[in-house]
Parts: C-alpha cells; structure tokens; sequence
C-alpha cells in the first residue's frame, strides 16, 4: 500500500476549495455574530458518555472511539458538535435566560452519513437555548436559510416534521417501549409490510393513525388530511398547529415547503419541529435541524433548545468552482523601507503580495499583477 493514500472518504481540500470554504465560514459566523450567537470551540475529544448524552443509540456507532491513556476511561471522537454545545450552555455558562451559541469545526464519522458525504465533514451551526416557544423554532429556521442565502443557496425545498405526532400516538395508544423502538425503525424505512404487522395488535385508532403516517407527505393539505383523520389527541393537535404557523411564516422565504410527518430523524434526539432544507444538485439535505429540550436533562439541567448545523464542504461543491485569487508579486529586497511599507499598506487592505525570493523561476502563474518602481515611486503593473 502507498503510505501517501487516504483511508476511503477521507480526502484533503485544496486552496481553491479550501479558500471557498473559509470565506464561506467567515461570512456565515459573521452573520451569526450580528444575531447575537456566540461562537464556541469545543475540543475534538471527550469522554464518550458526555458525547452519546441526549443522543441515545443514534449517535453510538458514529463516534470513533479510543482509550484515554491518562484515566482508562474510553473517549470518542465528536460526530456532532450539538451535545458539546449543551453541554457548555448546561455547565460553563450556566446562564438562566437565553443563551445563542454557533460553532464551525471538523467533526469525524465511523460512516459517510450520506450518499457521496466525506467521513470529515466541516460543521457550522448554532444552537438557541432557554426558550421553548414557536417564535425561537421560527428564528432558527430563518437563520439557516440566511445562512444558506449566504454560501449562494437561494432556492430552498424546506421539508417539515414534528416528532410530536408519533410520540402523542404513542404515548395515547399504551405502546410498550420495544414495540415503539421496532415501530420506530420501520417508520424511518417507510417500510409499510411490516408497519402492518407490528401494529396489528394495537388498538384500532393507534394502528389506523400509524399506518397513515407514511402517507402524509405533501404540501400544507397533508396537514388538513392529518387533521381529520389522525386522533384528537393534545399532543397531536399541538404539532399540527405549530407546523401551519410555521408554513405560513416560512413560505415566502423558501421555493417550496413539504410535511413529512412519518421524519423521525434523530427521534431519540429531538422533541418538536424538526426541518431539512435541499436544493437542487444535492442528493442529500444541505441543512438539519430541529428542537430537543430533553439533551439538557443528561447534563443535569434540563434547557429547551432548537439549533441547525450543515456541512461547509458540502455546501462549497454547490457553488461554481473558482480559481484561487492571483497575486501582487514584488522583489525582494528587506532593507528598502518604501518598499516594505508599500507591501503592508497592500497586504493590510486584503491584497495578496509575495515576495519573490532570489533564483525563484517557478510558480509565476500565481500573480496577475507585479510590484515595480517607476519614476521615483513603488505602483503595481499588470503582468
């Protein structure tokens, strides 16, 4: 084997794309600056448990996981940068109100979470903690689209979930905890034979309403469908409500709006809305997010939070290739003053200038432009 090959959907980024990816990163923190989010860096490793904490089952074999050579104790290497984000609001700020935190780092997978995704992908988001109302699911949401608006994705498909409806149905229908979890997977898989078979012994309005579940994917009429057919159940009728205010304030932001109300994405995770912006040449959403006000309760204090994360590789292969910015080249010569400050007047106003070093004919396709002396003065010339 070459030791210079990469283990599979492992890969560099080089500067063109690594350029893209950090203006994009900038812009973005920048916007979520003017919001009011505070930017947090949490560490790559932690003690497993405080990673899974929240998350159940649905994070455990994503984390790569190694042994701390300092305590025994068995660490992970993040695969979400939302439970550290928790934690940090649960146990370092510790503030009663309402906390805005946002992130950007590389977060590692075991597996490529989607078709075509890197096992590396470079996180940003953010995450509203202390306030369990619509209006901070609402804020989230159009956050993420600015946000998207903002790396040059403007035309959004929003699809829309509430994991309150399956949990209602749940909670009302006396469905034990092994058969919720079986119920759970065939749902996510639309797999509907065996839907029919695992609610086969429940009670007539349970299995009617779980077996409608798939088929409640559309537009807003999904919701008046759901209305009329699922049971009048509080929990139910809450999520329907919450999700047509949603669509009415969210539709003139977005191409289009669906309602999926069998996405049980991170159902373990989650607790209300949980939305997937796309967009066109990308198999995969290019956003996730959603509300989970139970993750506080494993750190020991419990907080209603709402956040969204997306993928800034991904989001940059959406966006047209471009050439790495050309420089100024100038001569070396270390002692001329004029020529130094004129070199970091340049570099001050965001110019890229490089010295030439002396025997240096390589690497000339660099610049555009050349730093010369004409007529008693330092000015740029095109090349």
């Amino acid at each position: 084997m070459r030791n210079w090959l990469l283990p599979e959907y492992i890969e560099d980024i080089l500067p063109a794309e690594a350029h893209r990816i950090e203006l994009m990163r900038r812009e973005i923190i920048d916007l979520l600056f003017v919001h009011g989010y505070q930017q947090v860096v949490p560490p790559l490793l932690e003690y497993i448990e405080s990673l899974l904490s929240g998350s159940g089952s649905d994070m455990d074999l994503r984390i790569f996981k190694v042994i701390d050579q300092l305590s025994g104790r068995l660490m992970g290497l993040r695969a979400d940068m939302t439970p550290q984000a928790a934690r940090i609001d649960a146990h370092l700020l510790n503030c009663d109100g309402i906390t805005r935190l946002c992130y950007a780092s590389s977060i590692l997978h075991t597996i490529p979470f989607g078709i075509t995704q890197t096992r590396e992908p470079l996180q940003i988001g953010a995450e509203l903690y202390g306030h369990s109302g619509l209006e901070s699911d609402l804020e989230i949401q159009q956050l993420m689209l600015q946000c998207l608006s903002v790396a040059g994705i403007d035309q959004i498909h929003l699809d829309l979930g509430h994991v309150g409806v399956f949990r209602g149905l749940i909670k009302r229908g006396g469905v034990s905890t092994e058969l919720e979890t079986e119920l759970f997977a065939v749902l996510q898989a639309k797999d509907i034979p065996s839907l029919k078979e695992l609610s086969s012994k429940l009670r007539k309005p349970t299995r009617e309403a779980l077996l409608l579940l798939p088929e409640l994917y559309g537009d807003k009429k999904v919701l008046r469908v759901a209305e009329k057919h699922l049971p009048d159940y509080p929990e139910v009728s809450r999520a329907l409500d919450e999700l047509t205010v949603i669509e009415r304030d969210l539709k003139v932001s977005v191409e289009k709006i669906a309602f999926d109300l069998s996405d049980l994405r991170g159902y373990h995770y989650h607790t209300g809305i949980v939305f997937a912006a796309y967009t066109s040449g990308s198999a995969n959403a290019v956003a996730l997010g959603g509300r989970y006000d139970e993750i506080g309760k494993a750190f020991g204090r419990a907080r209603p939070a709402t956040g969204f994360s997306m993928d800034l590789r991904a989001l940059s292969r959406l966006n047209k290739p471009q050439q790495y910015p050309k420089g100024i080249r100038a001569p070396f010569d270390v002692n001329n003053q004029e020529l130094q400050a004129q070199i970091a007047a340049l570099r001050k106003s965001g110019q890229i200038v490089v010295v030439d070093l002396p025997g240096n004919t390589k690497g000339l396709d660099d610049y555009d432009r050349e730093l010369v002396f004409s007529k008693g003065k330092w000015i740029i010339k095109e090349i």
